[in-house]
């Protein structure tokens, strides 16, 4: 049973209101001083400020500077320290004592995460202790939460939906046994715990996994002997983010808050369009903070509690998901709960299997990335900006869906940087246009994907190629492609490839179809026409 808004087992939402009353926390990540940028988000929708701290982000000194002329007794404040956390929070503590704010004000979240620091550096965590922190808030800032259960790190190291919740849910379990360790009840324990997970383009996971992350902690909470909602912080997934063609992220990354906010999320961040090339400007920035308040004040998505609910796909999905985010967290803890798991590279095993799987969809064009793998645009002009801190590193890797098609177009620009021409293929067209256009335009799609580009008008021998694919229907292939690749052939071609199913045709060395891997086919010619 699925139960009301606001009740056990909460897969309906943590609050009975939902966000309807004003939508959800619309929180912005930094991690780069930048002057102004922040009061720019504030004054202009943001309601929260997420702060990446110490190595990898914000020195920790300048906590006080990136944070001059914020209210801090109306703007919660989230901090990402990594192995700097106990530093961190001594400092925020300190601005919040030093400008006047009472301890009952302050809101927030410390970022305490001993096991999210060692998925992503494999290093052990050093400093404050977590029940330290979490028994100063839980006795003293009432709105302070001093844990973040990250599930970012598997999901960005190709973790699925399942696993993304079986490593949070043991990662919750580790943080309960040590706040209950260290004196504070199973309800104040879950109290200082806030989750974080990713939110892709596919819609209705996004929905589902959120739904049932609730309903997975509510039983932990159960069978534990407390009581309490998870508060969920999402993040617009940075796997799914592309450096090429980056304005489509913005289409990405408006799906997936949607997706997060219909699922009840507490607090959402929409990454700006682009993240993955470096600091965003305050374009991008803005139009990240506006995806949100355009969601909530223009398109009403708050304004209904658990929309999605009722629907038999969705809560079908929420149930298969959460059984098998279940057996997956059962998983961790026979190996020893969660800390054993990543120590004896058991999660990272996990995680590269289910992305393997998942990277044969992608170099196959099954799982299509558009501007990328499909409609690539070869004459784009780049997008530049500063360079990022350096992301944590050393422990679970980091992957990105355009990844392979991400190194053949950095071929491609080396050799256009270096010779002034890009590497290019022509594409032998015969036949009426009904007969060819289909898979002259599949043939397209596919070359530029590899930074090859086609050439179509003209004659092979005027167009520059030394390869050439032929693009025609399966009866004109059957009378006229030997013909068509031996004339080529003596026109010069080295190399033949043919839009199409495989056929035993003459002369044709490599077909090229839907489904066949592209990324290999890709980087073969490459290599043959001597681009590094």
């Amino acid at each position: 049973d699925a139960g009301l808004p606001g009740f056990a087992p909460f897969v309906r939402g943590a609050r009975a209101e939902g966000n309807a009353l004003g939508g959800w926390d619309v929180r912005q990540r930094h991690a780069a001083v930048d002057d102004g940028a922040v009061l720019a988000d504030l004054e202009n929708g943001v309601t929260s400020l997420w702060l990446v701290v110490g190595e990898g982000g914000l020195p920790v000194s300048s906590l006080g500077r990136v944070l001059d002329g914020v209210l801090l007794d109306l703007a919660p404040v989230v901090l990402d320290a990594g192995g700097e956390c106990g530093e961190a929070a001594r400092e925020l503590l300190g601005l919040y004592a030093e400008r006047g704010v009472a301890a009952g004000a302050a809101r927030g979240n410390l970022g305490a995460d001993p096991l999210g620091f060692e998925a992503r550096t494999g290093q052990g965590y050093d400093g404050v202790g977590v029940g330290e922190l979490a028994r100063r808030c839980a006795g003293r800032y009432p709105g302070l939460r001093a844990v973040t259960v990250d599930a970012l790190p598997y999901h960005e190291a190709g973790g699925s939906a399942a696993q993304e919740l079986g490593c949070a849910l043991a990662t919750g379990v580790a943080y309960l046994r040590e706040l209950s360790g260290a004196g504070l009840g199973v309800a104040e324990a879950c109290g200082q715990l806030e989750f974080r997970f990713a939110a892709t383009a596919d819609q209705f996971l996004t929905i589902a996994k959120l739904r049932a992350a609730r309903r997975l902690w509510a039983r932990v909470a159960e069978v534990s002997g407390g009581w309490g909602a998870q508060v969920q912080h999402v993040v617009t997934s940075p796997v799914m983010m592309t450096r090429r063609d980056p304005w489509v992220n913005m289409l990405r990354t408006t799906v997936a808050a949607l997706a997060a906010g219909v699922g009840g999320a507490d607090a959402v961040s929409v990454l700006p369009f682009d993240h993955a090339l470096g600091l965003p400007d305050a374009f991008a920035r803005r139009i990240a903070r506006n995806t949100s308040t355009i969601l909530i004040e223009e398109s009403h998505v708050s304004r209904v509690v658990d929309p999605a609910g009722g629907s038999w796909y969705v809560e079908r999905l929420t149930d298969e998901l959460a059984h098998a985010g279940w057996r997956f967290f059962q998983e961790i803890e026979r190996q020893g709960g969660q800390a054993a798991a990543l120590r004896s590279g058991w999660v990272r095993e996990r995680l590269a299997e289910t992305w393997s799987v998942r990277s044969a969809g992608l170099v196959t064009r099954r799982e299509p990335v558009t501007g990328v793998s499909e409609f690539p645009y070869l004459g784009e002009k780049p997008v530049v900006r500063r360079a990022a801190p350096q992301p944590l590193s050393g422990g679970l890797p980091r992957v990105r869906r355009d990844d392979a098609f991400e190194v053949l177009r950095a071929r491609s620009d080396a050799h256009l940087a270096a010779t002034g021409a890009r590497p290019r293929v022509f594409l032998a067209a015969f036949g009426p246009a009904a007969a060819h256009t289909a898979r002259l335009t599949f043939a397209a799609n596919f070359f530029q994907a590899g930074g090859i580009e086609p050439v179509v008008e003209g004659s092979f021998a005027g167009s520059g190629a030394s390869e050439v694919c032929l693009c025609s229907s399966d009866e004109l292939y059957a009378g006229q492609a030997e013909s068509t690749a031996a004339a080529l052939r003596e026109a010069g071609a080295g190399h033949v490839f043919l839009a199409g199913r495989p056929g035993p045709y003459a002369g044709v060395d490599t077909y090229v179809f839907a489904g066949c891997d592209a990324v290999a086919v890709l980087c073969a010619t490459l290599d043959r026409m001597g681009v590094s």
